[in-house]
């Protein structure tokens, strides 16, 4: 039963709301992952930090051995404070600021996913008055469309990421001509909860023309990175807690052609935590409306902002309670009529006081909280922590 997984006997002397992390979960989720990457040669797997940036959480995932993918300077901090190497961290984004690149060239990290020429020239600028030299990788938009959110998605022609494709052979002469940057590859990303494997097909397919077309002129490339956006199930957290990585590292595998001794560079994010974390919070008032009743909870947008920004479903259930299922509107305490969790969901019967488990919010949920309203950001605790 669900609320067997839960130490909810603690929960109820804590304030909520607040974000629980099942580090078992996580540890077998990163076994997984490194178990599927470690049966392919050359399969280099990176967090996305901007998933979850929890230290504890940070620290787990940094002893299986990943290495870290942020996109600003502070996610930077964040992942070697929690110790991952600077050999093992790259960092994307399409606005790096000049102390973003100089703290990345100070630490040495291993690659720039570099998203247009003017930042590769600011990048060799910087580096120039270091005397040192800028490891870079070129993020092409393969104007692939991925089955997800028109929000995350990131690889149509239309987003604002990404070099254009008929660009990239300029980009690369404008690289060579540059003394202090290094081109060592090529990077893509093409959105974020992807549960059709046929997306990433189509992205390997890509690769593969480029990677054909580069060779034709006499480039061989050392480095490639597909990005992440595996999805996970967040209807059915109980019976898919850990993803296929199989299938995800198996289409790559099948369907892109690695050159010899290439290594291919994966930054998973939400596939890693997703499904570890739950947001715990606590039934302030259940109210009789003119056709409908609601569970006001006291956790709001402001903690987990993702059905309010994305429409997007997560599961609810009631750990207080063992009494036969009403349906409620799940909403919170913020002036917004957005701030709504669900509607028209069916619980356990919902009294005052009754703590509520909203699931599969370990990615973008405390990390994306803020604090409008003047509310309290919420904390976050692991299963060591109870």
């Amino acid at each position: 039963m669900t609320k067997g997984i839960f130490p909810t006997d603690k929960f109820r002397d804590t304030r909520t709301p607040f974000y629980y992390y099942d580090t078992e979960l996580l540890r077998r989720t990163l076994k997984s992952i490194n178990d599927e990457a470690a049966r392919h040669d050359g399969f280099v797997v990176h967090y996305a930090v901007k998933a979850n940036a929890n230290p504890k959480v940070l620290n787990v995932i940094c002893q299986a051995g990943l290495g870290a993918d942020c996109v600003s300077g502070g996610e930077i901090e964040a992942a070697l404070r929690a110790g991952f190497p600077a050999s093992k961290t790259v960092f994307a984004g399409v606005g790096k600021s000049d102390w973003e690149i100089n703290l990345a060239l100070d630490k040495n990290i291993f690659c720039f996913n570099v998203e247009s020429i003017p930042e590769l020239e600011i990048i060799n600028e910087l580096a120039a008055r270091k005397g040192t030299t800028a490891r870079v990788a070129f993020r092409i938009n393969p104007n692939i469309g991925a089955h997800t959110h028109a929000n995350i998605t990131t690889g149509l022609a239309e987003n604002k990421f990404g070099i254009a494709l008929e660009d990239m052979d300029s980009v690369i002469e404008r690289a060579a001509t540059l003394e202090h940057v290094a081109f060592v590859g090529l990077h893509f990303h093409i959105g974020s909860q992807i549960l059709d494997m046929g997306d990433f097909k189509a992205l390997c397919n890509r690769i593969n023309d480029l990677q054909a077309h580069l060779e034709h002129r006499h480039i061989r490339l050392e480095h490639l990175n597909v990005g992440g956006g595996l999805g996970i199930d967040y209807h059915h957290p109980n019976r898919v807690p850990v993803p296929d990585f199989k299938a995800y590292f198996d289409t790559y595998a099948r369907h892109l052609k690695l050159r010899e001794g290439q290594r291919l560079h994966f930054e998973l994010g939400r596939a890693v935590v997703g499904q570890m974390g739950t947001l715990i919070t606590r039934t302030l008032y259940v109210k009789q409306g003119a056709a409908k009743q609601f569970a006001i909870v006291d956790a709001g947008m402001t903690d987990l902002i993702r059905p309010a920004l994305y429409q997007a479903y997560h599961k609810i259930e009631n750990l207080s309670s063992q009494e036969p299922p009403e349906t409620y509107d799940v909403v919170g305490p913020i002036c917004e009529s957005s701030d709504v969790f669900a509607k028209a969901v069916d619980l356990n019967k919902a009294h005052r006081g009754d703590l509520m488990a909203i699931r599969s919010a370990g990615a973008y949920g405390e990390i994306m909280a803020s604090g409008y309203n003047c509310r309290q950001l919420p904390a976050g605790y692991i299963t060591e922590d109870f």
